[in-house]
């Protein structure tokens, strides 16, 4: 290997472990997750109320934006994340979340190693990947999305970035 082929190999190496170590201490809710099959991503922000443990939004194509949220289930715990687009605001009654709601279900978060978990809560590391079980079936069929897709994304999103 030639010396400008050495360098440019060790500055790729560094690049790439450099990113790592910066992904691995981004804590989850600055976390931003992408999937490769239609490109849709995962915005993690801070939750703002109390029983919401995540909040993020996911960013699909034709600026379609589905704001997300997770809260631990009692009993057999559980992140259970839901996925809603355009809900009403304010004092609303079930059938019009049922209404509005695009997914729905258990996030799991993958690990460097391969060793699935569920999904941290904030403050927590981001994990490397993130599972969404049955989304393209959920989107799909969904009123509020299915229609104005094409594709479907992946179920599953990889760690691309922190937020500042």
């Amino acid at each position: 290997m030639s010396t400008a082929g050495c360098t440019a190999a060790i500055s790729a190496a560094l690049t790439v472990a450099f990113a790592s170590s910066a992904f691995a201490a981004c804590p989850i809710e600055l976390a931003v997750y992408g999937e490769p099959e239609i490109g849709a991503s995962v915005e993690f922000r801070p939750a703002e109320a109390a029983a919401v443990t995540n909040a993020f939004r996911m960013i699909l194509p034709k600026d379609l934006v589905a704001d997300g949220v997770v809260m631990w289930s009692e009993g057999v715990a559980r992140p259970n994340g839901m996925l809603m687009h355009e809900c009403p605001e304010g004092d609303v009654t079930g059938a019009e979340i049922e209404a509005c709601t695009a997914w729905q279900g258990v996030i799991y978060a993958v690990d460097e190693q391969g060793d699935v978990a569920l999904l941290p809560g904030q403050g927590e590391p981001a994990p490397k990947t993130l599972i969404f079980p049955d989304l393209a079936y959920g989107l799909r069929y969904a009123a509020v999305i299915g229609e104005n897709l094409e594709k479907m994304p992946w179920d599953v999103f990889t760690l691309k970035g922190c937020q500042e």
